[in-house]
């Protein structure tokens, strides 16, 4: 496997330890990772949230950092939070919904 797909997947592995303090799925399951893009050493995320004033936003995104840097050739690591489009529960993976009882 090629050195970006590894790395790639490695940040997606990290990505899968982050959970919401309130919410017991992580944050890719939970459908918050809109976009995932890697340019050298910098891995920048566009991510939401399950609301606009969630209160764990801050601890969310340094959590992200500092997880995503410790993936190997990550040097930087920029999280924008974004609210388009909007969060829906129709945009958590069929685990996280039969986690939370949604199926």
């Amino acid at each position: 496997m090629n050195e970006f797909l590894q790395q790639e997947e490695e940040v997606l592995r990290m990505l899968k330890t982050v959970y919401d303090p309130e919410i017991p799925v992580n944050v890719y399951d939970l459908g918050l990772i809109y976009k995932i893009d890697i340019r050298g050493e910098v891995c920048v995320i566009d991510m939401t949230l399950t609301a606009p004033s969630c209160p764990a936003a801050d601890f969310l995104v340094e959590d992200i950092r500092q997880k995503v840097l410790s993936v190997k050739g990550i040097n930087e690591v920029q999280v924008n939070i974004v609210f388009e489009p909007e969060w829906t529960k129709d945009m958590m993976s069929d685990e996280a919904k039969l986690e939370l009882g949604f199926m």
